[in-house]
């Protein structure tokens, strides 16, 4: 395995990404301030207005660093989209142990999905870590929240003791899913999405060479469940994802048809309807709805390419074009 599996300094990548968001808050429209504990929070759409620069600048600090992000237009369905594409040679370590949404940071009433790479340095995911092979030992950490409340100094201190640190040695960067940051952030997810799909199927997700993808990106929600079923649905019915994979073809062939959200029984109509047939329990949905709509998988043994999915430009104009 490729040893640049270890020692990829997220941390440190993302921490430099956090440094320019509040040197250049107010072109940025972000506002960073420090908690009277010491750590740093950068607000990018909770009280301030953010916005698409800071949106790619959250989207990288998601990927500690190891992730470029783009913005591109899209053809879907005959329509003109506004996109986003997003590239990664280190899939496994930018994707699943820093981007992916997996702590939950719950603290009194404070609820938010924390993601970015202090992941790997808390591995409070233990299960998910042991399978990656990857852990790192940062002196200053970044937590992406997405969330509608500011942490609060109890939070960092919750935070910090969970990762083993001291407070003034962690950046949060927060932004909620309504707001034009959090919705790029989260279009940009859909390499993540269709990787965590695949690691979910059973597949080593450190096979995984390289990985390219698009998804368009929504028009603001009036409020943060609407945000939720638009940004959702950006990747369900409009993403595409790219994979080069150290695999056989009879392994791929296998496995592509598996990795699409059409794949799952819940696919089909808006996330926000889907979420409300569930009586607005997430944990209910089907778990292998969650992947892009189109994906193309290219072995490195054969050169051959097996591609699974399409997308849906009805459901994608229904979730974002309400009437």
């Amino acid at each position: 395995m490729d040893s640049g599996m270890t020692g990829l300094r997220m941390n440190e990548l993302a921490t430099d990404l956090a440094d320019a968001l509040e040197e250049n808050a107010p072109q940025l429209r972000v506002r960073a301030q420090a908690l009277p504990g010491g750590a740093r929070v950068i607000d990018a759409g909770v009280e301030t207005d953010g916005g698409y620069d800071a949106g790619l600048a959250l989207a990288e600090i998601c990927m500690g660093g190891l992730g470029s992000v783009a913005y591109t237009p899209l053809q879907i369905g005959g329509a003109a989209w506004p996109g986003v594409t997003v590239w990664t040679d280190h899939p496994a370590v930018a994707c699943m142990a820093s981007q992916y949404a997996g702590w939950a940071v719950t603290v009194d009433k404070f609820f938010a999905m924390g993601s970015g790479p202090l992941r790997a340095h808390a591995r409070v995911e233990r299960e998910l870590f042991e399978k990656l092979g990857y852990a790192e030992e940062a002196m200053h950490a970044v937590l992406v929240l997405e969330g509608r409340t500011l942490p609060t100094d109890a939070v960092a201190a919750w935070v910090a003791q969970k990762a083993r640190l001291e407070p003034s040695q962690l950046t949060f960067v927060v932004a909620p899913t309504a707001s034009l940051a959090g919705g790029v952030q989260i279009s940009a997810r859909m390499v993540e999405t269709g990787l965590h799909k695949i690691e979910t199927l059973g597949f080593d997700v450190r096979r995984v060479v390289s990985a390219m993808g698009t998804a368009p990106i929504p028009p603001v929600a009036k409020n943060d469940l609407r945000a939720i079923g638009r940004t959702n649905d950006c990747i369900l019915y409009g993403g595409q994802a790219r994979y080069t994979i150290r695999a056989g073809d009879a392994e791929l062939a296998e496995l592509v048809s598996q990795v699409p959200a059409s794949a799952s029984r819940d696919y089909g109509t808006p996330f926000y309807e889907i979420f409300q047939r569930y009586g607005g329990d997430f944990y209910k949905i089907d778990p292998l709805l969650f992947s892009p709509a189109e994906v193309w998988l290219t072995s490195t043994e054969s050169g051959r390419t097996f591609h699974a999915g399409g997308l849906n430009a009805d459901v994608l104009t229904a979730s974002c074009y309400e009437t």
